[in-house]
């Protein structure tokens, strides 16, 4: 099989390197991380005019892209520098709901959201939801909401933000579930920096009065919406994962390349080999899992979540096997922040928890086998 890029996506990919390398250095990053937004408006802003937040939209949306492999292209990027601009939390999770469920006027913000202008998160994870979808405790009930969302991704630092909120049903029901588009003007919240970088915030709802024209889509019918916003949203954060993988192989190659010990650099250390030709092999099966992903983001629904959780839970162990021995092989300078394979590893390891951890996928792709 030909898995070569587009010559489209091939010029994307190009361009995106380039730029990270010339502008997103260890000490770049070290301030983003630093200032109180943990975002730089300017790489943003770069980064939309380079079309790469309209690689991930469709073109009845306003982008050029939108697929599997576009967002495979960007998100494995992204990974290998370890950016940390909320771009998976504006462009997959947000963005893309309102893409799917929008109206007109609310498909609008999309346009802004492409230029750069505007951003967006996802407010649907609960204390008591873990990493169930449809657990949605949060109440729309005679036009007002209550309920609590936590560690909302990006919310620091967006424009507008879709809520996940129960309209009917019991409170593990797959019906019933809504989606309001909400002027972050209008929240409550309790703003938290993330282990690997990244902004998160924790929303409290006491009584929000909400319309219906901010209302995304039908009224109980958002649960198979954010089944297709996990999926691609797990296409994206593996490739990002894969990314970083083969950031922190490269790096330990060249440190076992130069780093002497007894007179001789410790590359030729057989133990040392065998150990990096573990990590290789592991780098070849977590690609295959992420084309696996990526190709059949737009599958059958039961097809689709399959390779998404065998990708998921792969990637969680690979990543983490990876982010282990690139740091042990290292020493003490994979730990300081002035090196980049610390980052690159805490982005690896924090990966794992984002829409499910290896356990979880394990479980859902047996269910979904056995189904």
């Amino acid at each position: 099989m030909n898995f070569e890029l587009t010559e489209e996506r091939q010029m994307l990919q190009d361009t995106l390197r380039r730029f990270l390398a010339d502008k997103y250095d260890v000490k770049t990053r070290n301030t983003i991380l630093d200032s109180e937004s943990g975002m730089s408006a300017d790489i943003w802003a770069q980064l939309a005019e380079l079309g790469v937040l309209g690689a991930l939209f469709g073109e009845d949306d306003g982008g050029f892209g939108g697929a599997g492999f576009d967002i495979a292209v960007v998100f494995e990027e992204l990974g290998r520098a370890g950016v940390v601009e909320p771009i998976l939390e504006t462009c997959i999770l947000g963005g893309g709901l309102v893409a799917a469920l929008g109206n007109e006027s609310q498909k609008v913000l999309l346009e802004s959201v492409i230029g750069g202008e505007t951003r967006l998160a996802l407010a649907h994870g609960e204390p008591r939801s873990r990493y169930d979808l449809n657990r949605v405790e949060t109440v729309f009930k005679d036009g007002k909401l209550s309920g609590h969302k936590s560690m909302v991704l990006g919310a620091p630092n967006a424009d507008h933000i879709v809520i996940s909120v129960r309209e009917s049903g019991e409170v593990d029901s797959k019906e019933g579930i809504s989606l309001f588009l909400v002027p972050v003007s209008e929240l409550d919240m309790r703003v938290t920096p993330m282990m690997g970088g990244g902004m998160a915030a924790d929303i409290y709802l006491d009584g929000l009065a909400l319309s219906d024209d901010m209302r995304l889509g039908a009224a109980g019918a958002a649960y198979e919406h954010l089944e297709n916003m996990q999926a691609a949203a797990i296409t994206a954060i593996c490739a990002q994962t894969l990314g970083g993988m083969e950031n922190a192989m490269a790096l330990t190659i060249e440190y076992l390349k130069t780093r002497k010990q007894f007179g001789i650099a410790i590359g030729q250390f057989q133990a040392l080999q065998h150990r990096m030709s573990d990590m290789l092999i592991e780098m070849e099966q977590a690609r295959s899992a992420v084309i696996g992903a990526a190709g059949y983001l737009e599958a059958d629904v039961r097809l689709r979540d399959r390779y998404a959780s065998a990708a998921k839970n792969l990637m969680g162990r690979a990543g983490r096997l990876v982010a282990e021995e690139a740091v042990q092989m290292h020493g003490g300078i994979a730990m300081t922040q002035e090196y980049e394979l610390a980052h690159i590893a805490k982005r690896i390891i924090m990966a794992d928890h984002m829409f499910g951890d290896t356990d979880h996928h394990l479980e859902r792709f047996i269910a979904l086998s056995a189904a």
